[in-house]
């Protein structure tokens, strides 16, 4: 009954678009009608929400690269999330010209917060998942509970759909319209979408006390992203984030090894005024072990350091309207200059 419910195709495209695996089917089934009708020359990014970049800002100097950019991108996911999104968004491995991943940091640094146990990519991944991936999914968490929840809920899709099949059944004629109606313009509400206005001009930081002085008005999500983001101490590195960026990265430069398509990593502006050296406790780096393959590049670390200003942050995390404005133009000739000419 699980099998018939929630394997066929049907279900997951008629998910909520607010819950975490309803935004990643949305953002997965938009990119896969964008390949239809583009070229290819075509740059696909993605990463987290903090890689902000417009694609139409980009594609607005596509006369000068020759290039055509889309974000893949999803909030809240992680290379683990990003290998499932692109297996089915890409199952050739040679549809797109470059992957750029845009990540925090070349240096691998354990933080409070790990992503080996992030259940959130059960959810994220949710329709995605085969029963062939079940013991790899769930082997990839470190919690032994976590593991078991993974395994399960891979097997047993409805235990992770629970809540929004209640929610659908409570009335489906709303929720297919919404589809719909998503689907009808999710496009046109996300291709030139830059963010906030709101600037954390002002932000002042006291690196020897981790003591922040906001700019007047600031609201909670900006204290709690400089807190988080900014502030946060150093922990004891135990080289968990390290090993995990080895299977999941690894994972998805193995796909496309012997591909036309070069696999491309970011440094993403660090935030509004970023943490100095003496803060960070690197255990290595993955990112650049993995740039020594044939078809993998790195950007250069500094190229956006000119974006570290709290006037081109919205909080202590993201981009506001003028930084994605500049991150936009910047990352799209940094890249056309990286791959060449375009074939």
């Amino acid at each position: 009954m699980d099998a018939l419910a929630f394997r066929t195709r049907w279900y997951p495209s008629y998910l909520q678009p607010d819950s975490t695996a309803g935004l990643f089917e949305l953002i997965l089934w938009r990119e896969q009608q964008a390949q239809k009708n583009l070229g290819d020359n075509l740059v696909a990014t993605i990463g987290d929400s903090r890689f902000g970049i417009a694609p139409k800002l980009s594609n607005d100097l596509a006369n000068e690269t020759g290039y055509t950019f889309r974000s893949a991108g999803v909030a809240g996911t992680d290379p683990r999330s990003w290998y499932y999104m692109l297996r089915d968004l890409d199952p050739t491995a040679r549809r797109y010209r470059a992957i750029v991943f845009g990540v925090n940091n070349y240096d691998d640094e354990d933080e409070v917060f790990l992503p080996d146990d992030d259940i959130r990519a059960l959810h994220y991944c949710i329709a995605r998942l085969r029963l062939t991936d079940a013991l790899e999914f769930a082997g990839s968490f470190h919690d032994p509970n976590l593991r078991w929840q993974a395994f399960r809920g891979t097997l047993l899709k409805g235990l992770v759909y629970q809540a929004d099949f209640h929610e659908f059944l409570s009335n489906p004629a709303k929720r297919i319209r919404r589809i719909r109606r998503d689907h009808r313009g999710y496009e046109e509400w996300t291709y030139a979408y830059v963010g906030s206005d709101v600037s954390m001009a002002g932000l002042e930081i006291d690196w020897k006390t981790l003591a922040a002085k906001l700019p007047p008005g600031a609201d909670d999500n900006q204290l709690s992203t400089v807190q988080s983001f900014l502030l946060r101490p150093p922990v004891p590195q135990t080289g968990r984030l390290a090993a995990f960026r080895r299977e999941w990265l690894g994972r998805i430069l193995d796909r496309y090894r012997g591909s036309r398509t070069r696999m491309i990593f970011l440094r993403l502006p660090r935030g509004p005024i970023p943490r100095p050296a003496f803060l960070a406790r690197s255990t290595g780096s993955i990112v650049r072990e993995l740039a020594l393959r044939p078809n993998v590049m790195l950007v250069d670390e500094h190229a956006f350091d000119a974006l570290e200003h709290p006037w081109l942050f919205h909080d202590g995390m993201h981009m506001n309207k003028p930084g994605v404005e500049l991150f936009s133009t910047m990352l799209a000739r940094e890249i056309a200059r990286m791959l060449g000419a375009p074939e």
